[in-house]
């Protein structure tokens, strides 16, 4: 197999294209974490919450003239809750069948309209939350609906594009958009909720998604086969190299595929990965406020500079592990485990060890920024292990893992506001805790169950043996 050069080939241009995708989809899903803080009116918010004096205040008063021409609005804490949660009551109905879909229909017009469909809905939040809450509320579950199918969409997409060694470097890049979504997002919704109106955070990000969706449709193809601009070298090259892996049967073997202990050890790793991020995610700001007296909102830069780390650490730990498949001869399954052991154990530890900075603020936002951080070697690790253990299938597999895996973006922050309702350090110490052990289990279930190789009910011919 002689490798085709990566410079302007179809299959990098298809992983740029969605990594702007992935980009936007992320600004979309945390604009209105920032937004939010805008929406509603000052008093409303808490009934003054408890704030432990532990930490000395930190003044860093802007004197720039702040905009205050959106309409405000006065929901309680709850109901915020249930406005920020509400995205996930979405995500999670069409993991599943997005991944069925993408290998019945493609995945190139799922992805396409999965995120056409949610900049539409983002355009309609401020008309909705001028409606009233019940109608915020369901646009954005209907915005889940159209990122639900994102994921398994695209993994369904990679499994015709990516050659086998090198699936860690274009999935890495692809998927790594999402992470630089939440860093670029996170600082310039604060930006443009502080110098023009909270309203613009949903109409600029939204227009964007509509300008992106008509790149999407012009420039890609489901398949090699069908790509209008690809070279006869490229193609050639993609389809010989995956001539084994794909099965060729139509109905989906879904006994064997949900007895197979390979799929279950990706399904706890991603849980567990998700249990930390998703609460990262959503509490950062409350502990930067509430425990080490820092207004993150202020300072939308630190907030977004783990993830940014992230980003950094996925785009590079993926050309690492195809560096160590094709040049090392290091087996799948050893560059899968030992990249998912890297990205679980490590945050752990330094999120554990976050809660005992104590007032050390310089210190708690570096242990959050390398926990983040080495979470990205993940994306190499689990992340991508659909791809190795059932091509043909990896949309649905992803249906299936971020399915269990969006639980924790709905319970993990419920829970972790009810362990911290006098704001103390101990309390805050329990979340990390938990996190932590959540994280530790996640990694040894997968390092002892996972495999790399192509399992026997993903492969043509699968039914002949058996019967």
């Amino acid at each position: 197999l002689v490798s085709v050069p990566a410079c302007c080939s179809a299959r990098y241009n298809l992983a740029l294209l969605a990594c702007f995708g992935f980009f936007l989809l992320y600004a979309l899903r945390v604009n209105l974490s920032v937004a939010l803080v805008d929406m509603v009116e000052p008093n409303t918010s808490l009934a003054k919450n408890v704030t432990s004096n532990v930490c000395p205040e930190h003044s860093s008063t802007i004197n720039a003239p702040r905009n205050t021409t959106g309409e405000k609005y006065s929901w309680d804490a709850d109901t915020q809750g249930w406005i920020l949660g509400s995205f996930f009551y979405g995500y999670i109905i069409t993991q599943i069948p997005g991944g069925y879909l993408a290998s019945k229909i493609g995945g190139k017009l799922l992805l396409g309209f999965g995120i056409f469909g949610t900049s539409v809905f983002t355009l309609l939040t401020p008309l909705a939350a001028n409606l009233g809450v019940g109608y915020l509320i369901a646009v954005r579950v209907l915005e889940g609906l159209g990122e639900g199918v994102t994921f398994p969409a695209m993994h369904s997409m990679w499994s015709s594009w990516a050659p086998p060694l090198e699936r860690s470097k274009l999935l890495s890049i692809s998927y790594a958009g999402a992470q630089l979504g939440t860093v670029v997002s996170l600082p310039l919704s604060g930006l443009i909720c502080y110098y023009m109106n909270w309203v613009y955070v949903f109409y600029i990000f939204g227009a964007l998604g509509v300008l992106w969706w008509f790149f999407w449709m012009f420039f890609v193809s489901d398949t090699p086969e069908t790509h209008r601009n690809i070279s006869h070298a490229e193609r050639e090259y993609i389809l010989s190299s995956l001539k084994d892996q794909l099965s060729t049967q139509k109905s989906v073997p879904w006994r064997p595929m949900l007895k197979s202990l390979p799929l279950w050890a990706i399904v706890v790793a991603h849980f567990s990965y998700n249990w930390t991020f998703y609460t990262l995610l959503t509490l950062l700001p409350t502990y930067m406020k509430e425990i080490l007296r820092f207004d993150a909102q202020e300072n939308g830069f630190l907030s977004a500079l783990p993830y940014f780390g992230c980003w950094l650490c996925i785009i590079l730990s993926g050309q690492i592990a195809d560096y160590l498949r094709e040049k090392q001869n290091f087996s799948t399954v050893c560059v899968r485990k030992c990249f998912t052991l890297i990205g679980m154990i490590g945050p752990a530890v330094f999120l554990v060890a976050a809660g005992f900075t104590g007032c050390n603020y310089a210190l708690a936002v570096a242990f959050v920024t390398i926990s983040t951080t080495l979470g990205g070697f993940c994306t190499s690790g689990y992340s991508i292990n659909h791809l190795d253990i059932a091509p043909s299938y990896a949309g649905i597999l992803l249906g299936i893992t971020n399915s269990f895996a969006t639980i924790p973006g709905m319970v993990g922050p419920v829970i972790a506001k009810n362990l911290t309702h006098n704001n103390t350090v101990g309390e805050w110490q329990m979340v990390f805790y938990i996190a932590a052990s959540i994280n530790l289990f996640g990694a040894i279930f997968f390092a002892l169950f996972a495999s790399g190789e192509v399992q026997d009910w993903a492969v043509s011919g699968y039914h002949l043996h058996r019967n």
